[in-house]
C-alpha cells in the first residue's frame, strides 16, 4: 500500500499536479491573493466615486441659480459654531507648547527664541491639523449624520422626485462653506495658541517679551503663512467632501447613519494627516 501511495504521489507530481499538504497551501495562497484583489478594486473604485462625486459637486455649484443663503447657513454652521472649541484646543495647544519649548530650549540657553518655535508650529503644522480635527468632530459627524438620515429615510429620494437636485442642494453649499470657513479658523486657532504660550513663557516662566516676539518676527516668513493658509483650505474641501460623501451614500439599514458618520470621522482624520505630509514635502 506504501509502495502504491508513493507511485501515486509521483505520477502526479509528474503531472504538474500538488497534493496532500502542497495542494492545501497553494489553494490558500489563491484564496488570500483573491481576496487582495478583490479590496483592492473595491477601494480603487471607491475612490473613483468620491472623485466623481467632488466632481459633480464643483459643477452643480456653478449651475444657476447660487445658494447662497445656503452657503452663508452652513458658514454658521461650520465656523460659527465651531469656533468655541477651537478657541479652546488652541489656548491649551499653545500653552503646551509654551511649556514644552520652554523646557527643550532651556537646555542650550536658548529660551529667547521660544516665540519663533511656537510660531512656526502652530502656523506650519500644528494650527491647520488641530482645527481641522476639531472641525471634522464637532461639525463633520454631524454633517454624515444629516445626510445620512435623510437617505435612511428617503428625503434625497423625495428631492429627485421634485426635480431638485440634491448634491447642488445639499452637497455644493457645504463644500464651499467648508472653504471659506475652514481658513477663518485655522487663522483664530493660530492667534489663541501664540497667545497661550506667550502667557506660559512671559507671564509664568519669565521669557522677554521683546524677544518673544523678535524672534516671531525674524523666524516667520510669508511661505510659513501660505503654507498654513494652503493647508487649512485643503482641510476645509477634505472634511466637507468626506462627510458628504458618506452621509449621502448611507446604506439604508437600522446601522447605516452610525457607519457612515464613524467612517466619515476616521476618514477625515486620515486623509488630513496623509495630505499634511505631502503637502509638507512639498513646500519645504
Amino acid at each position: 500500500m506504501e509502495t502504491e501511495a508513493l507511485e501515486k504521489a509521483k505520477v502526479e507530481s509528474w503531472n504538474g499536479k500538488p497534493s496532500g499538504a502542497g495542494a492545501s497551501l497553494v489553494g490558500q495562497s489563491l484564496t488570500f491573493l483573491g481576496f487582495i484583489g478583490r479590496s483592492t478594486l473595491r477601494q480603487l473604485a471607491e475612490m473613483g466615486k468620491m472623485v466623481l462625486f467632488l466632481f459633480s459637486a464643483i459643477l452643480w455649484f456653478f449651475h444657476p441659480p447660487a445658494q447662497v443663503h445656503l452657503i452663508i447657513q452652513h458658514i454658521k454652521s461650520i465656523g460659527v459654531d465651531s469656533l468655541m472649541v477651537v478657541l479652546l484646543s488652541g489656548l491649551f495647544t499653545g500653552m503646551v507648547l509654551g511649556l514644552q519649548g520652554y523646557y527643550s530650549l532651556s537646555k542650550f540657553q536658548a529660551e529667547t527664541w521660544l516665540g519663533s518655535v511656537v510660531a512656526l508650529g502652530l502656523i506650519r503644522e500644528l494650527g491647520p491639523v488641530l482645527s481641522g480635527f476639531m472641525v471634522t468632530g464637532r461639525t463633520g459627524s454631524a454633517m454624515a449624520a444629516e445626510l445620512g438620515t435623510m437617505r435612511v429615510t428617503e428625503q434625497i429620494d423625495a428631492l429627485y422626485s421634485m426635480a431638485i437636485n440634491p448634491i447642488k442642494y445639499l452637497v455644493s453649499p457645504r463644500i464651499i462653506a467648508g472653504l471659506i470657513a475652514m481658513p477663518l479658523l485655522t487663522a483664530l486657532f493660530d492667534v489663541v495658541g501664540i497667545y497661550g504660550a506667550y502667557v506660559i513663557g512671559v507671564g509664568l516662566l519669565d521669557v522677554s517679551s521683546g524677544s518673544y516676539f523678535s524672534g516671531m518676527e525674524k523666524s516667520v516668513v510669508f511661505q510659513d503663512v501660505f503654507s498654513g493658509f494652503l493647508k487649512s483650505l485643503s482641510n476645509g474641501l477634505i472634511i466637507t467632501w468626506t462627510c458628504c460623501y458618506k452621509g449621502f451614500n448611507a446604506p439604508p439599514m437600522a446601522t447605516g447613519v452610525s457607519r457612515a458618520t464613524t467612517e466619515s470621522v476616521v476618514l477625515s482624520f486620515v486623509l488630513i494627516l496623509v495630505w499634511d505630509y505631502f503637502l509638507t514635502s512639498v513646500l519645504l
